[in-house]
């Protein structure tokens, strides 16, 4: 894990998700080498102090993206858009519930990032899912090479992700190059479908996936048979619960497995653990729309995977980091050891040797991602192999 601030974790972890977003180390540099002392501070204070280095590097890389685009350099542009949004995602994200600007500086994210995929050339396209009335917002992402309907993987977030913070691991393109489509999805709880929409996280995760997959069987380019989902960090909770409560995924992955979440809360209360965010407490209850603290513990009750896994029949890997100071690593051995029913269960452990050894491999994502695609890839008939 790459240290910047000696006792921050939470500050560490946001700097090590945009390098592995695709920030490039004179801009960390140049936004964190003023913020030692802001580190130290009290979340309020210290969050303020980051969002304003942060954001003074995304207006910079707006501003050299709009001459790239004057001259007509329009993939220099997007390029740089994209990693301008990278950097105001990551102030966002340490943002509390409520904090003055905050929604404004989503939706510009929202609106820098969509311009540059434009710009860039890239091959995602944003898609809208109807529930409940409203829908849910998801990027997809095509397969490479693929004639007719593709084999495609479901991905979504955990407690604090996004489907931007996704797909700009990296995921979603190692899979294209297999052969496999992608559906990041900014679930109930996350992304655009908490900030723009309210709706908040439910335990029962396959009222919303069932959805998904409703929509995705309604499209031609899509192999409805071949269809799998994946799940990151607390998305390690809600991807096994949806595979077993939804017989049509043809496979499951967690990217760190979050077999028993209300354990997880009880010893956070108890000071056991690190947190993934600033006001932790306040983002758990806007997340999960509790009223305070006792409703917040009483919903997190229900988020576990005891007595679920027996349900599920379908080839299921499980994985986790060696070193996840997040989620314990019996939580991975009791998923894998739970899925007694799936015909090709798999349980890896990410060590000192292949790197992501952290929770959801956020210090080295690549060995740990590209082992995650080539399982998926094998699975669901995709390639490992090029040409």
């Amino acid at each position: 894990m790459f240290k910047y601030f000696p006792t921050n974790y939470v500050w560490n972890l946001s700097v090590n998700l945009s390098i592995e977003m695709g920030a490039r180390m004179g801009e960390i540099e140049e936004m964190c080498a003023p913020l030692q002392e802001a580190a130290k501070a009290p979340d309020a204070a210290g969050t303020q102090a980051f969002r304003e280095t942060w954001i003074k590097m995304a207006d910079k890389l707006v501003s050299l993206a709009e001459e790239d685009e004057a001259r007509g350099r329009l993939i220099s542009a997007g390029d740089k858009l994209i990693r301008a949004s990278n950097y105001m995602l990551t102030a966002e994200r340490l943002l509390a519930h409520g904090t003055e600007g905050r929604l404004a500086l989503y939706q510009r994210f929202l609106a820098a990032f969509e311009k540059g995929l434009k710009l860039s050339g890239s091959t995602c396209r944003r898609v809208e899912i109807p529930y409940e009335g409203k829908h849910l917002s998801a990027l997809y992402v095509p397969a490479e090479g693929v004639e007719g309907p593709q084999p495609l993987l479901v991905q979504v977030n955990g407690l604090d992700s996004t489907k931007e913070m996704k797909l700009l691991v990296g995921l979603p393109a190692w899979l294209a190059k297999r052969g496999i489509a992608s559906l990041i999805v900014d679930q109930p709880g996350t992304g655009e479908a908490l900030r723009l929409h309210d709706m908040t996280a439910r335990f029962d995760s396959e009222h919303w996936a069932s959805r998904v997959v409703d929509w995705l069987e309604t499209r031609p380019e899509v192999d409805a048979k071949r269809i799998g989902m994946e799940g990151v960090s607390l998305g390690g909770y809600y991807c096994p619960r949806a595979v077993a409560f939804e017989p049509r995924f043809a496979c499951g992955v967690v990217w760190g497995a979050n077999h028993d979440w209300r354990d997880v809360q009880k010893k956070r209360l108890a000071r056991e653990g690190n947190f993934p965010v600033p006001h932790y407490w306040s983002h758990v209850m806007w997340v999960w729309g509790a009223k305070d603290i006792d409703d917040f513990m009483a919903i997190a009750e229900n988020v576990h995977l005891h007595g679920i896994l027996d349900r599920i029949r379908v080839p299921f890997l499980v994985t986790h980091g060696e070193k996840d100071s997040q989620i314990p690593l019996q939580w991975a051995h009791a998923t894998y050891d739970q899925l007694v029913n799936s015909p090709k269960r798999e349980l890896k452990i990410f060590d000192e040797r292949t790197g992501g050894v952290q929770h959801s491999s956020f210090d080295n994502s690549a060995n740990a991602g590209a082992y995650i695609a080539d399982w998926v890839a094998e699975v669901l008939g995709g390639s490992t192999t090029a040409g």
